[in-house]
């Protein structure tokens, strides 16, 4: 990451590389695809279905693939035993289907454009949990695809296999910064080298305030607070 000089602040613009998640960070889609994981599994019953979001929830960043077989072989043994449901490929597809609409007409975070004419020559990447040709198709369909001139990144590679892919040691890894909702996306950054701020408004991750400040986290609410604001 770059290193400022003493008593020097570091604003958004001065990075040359911006990392965004996607759920809850540039798209209001968290509670989206919480509801989509609980209509996809409860073919398997309510009890199962609940244990699946609390999973997911605890697991933000997580990708679907690995969410789902963990709901296979870990919690329909124990909260359906004996009960049929829906094969993996199956829930996935379960799972895509509930979410799509949503994606397609969800919020887009105020300030994006405007942080993206604050920094024109710096590299913008899209790193999700999100299924990688979804998140592309979304992307190109609502006009956001050419924001993000570094590339459009999703599963089934994990965030810290996409980043080290992207990145590599190349130049802009000295100065970039990611920006997320989930502990995963800051374990993500540190990994990378990349400075991490993590967005609260949108965020599913219970306690985050207890742990923020034990990592002493930079927390902002929403993307717009980094148009003017230091991070």
């Amino acid at each position: 990451m770059k290193t400022p000089k003493q008593g020097e602040m570091m604003y958004f613009r001065d990075y040359q590389i911006h990392v965004f998640d996607c759920d809850g960070v540039v798209l209001n889609s968290n509670k989206i695809k919480t509801e989509a994981f609980y209509q996809a599994a409860l073919p398997y019953g309510e009890t199962a279905a609940r244990r699946l979001v609390e999973y997911h929830t605890s697991n933000g960043g997580m990708s679907r693939y690995k969410k789902f077989a963990h709901f296979l072989d870990e919690i329909v043994p124990v909260a359906a035993p004996g009960r049929t449901g829906p094969s993996f490929e199956s829930l996935l597809k379960r799972y895509a289907d509930g979410a799509r609409e949503g994606l397609m007409t969800c919020e887009v975070a105020p300030g994006l454009q405007q942080l993206r004419d604050q920094a024109p020559n710096a590299k913008w990447l899209i790193v999700s949990a999100g299924d990688q040709d979804e998140l592309r198709e979304i992307f190109a369909v609502r006009g956001l695809a050419d924001l993000f001139d570094g590339g459009i990144y999703g599963s089934p590679r994990t965030k810290i296999e996409i980043l080290e892919h992207a990145l590599g040691d190349g130049p802009f890894k000295r100065s970039g910064l990611l920006i997320g909702d989930s502990k995963y996306d800051y374990e993500a950054a540190m990994f990378a080298g990349l400075d991490f701020v993590f967005l609260s408004d949108w965020t599913e991750v219970n306690g985050w305030q207890e742990w923020a400040d034990e990592n002493s986290i930079s927390v902002r609410k929403a993307l717009k607070e980094l148009l003017f604001d230091p991070v």
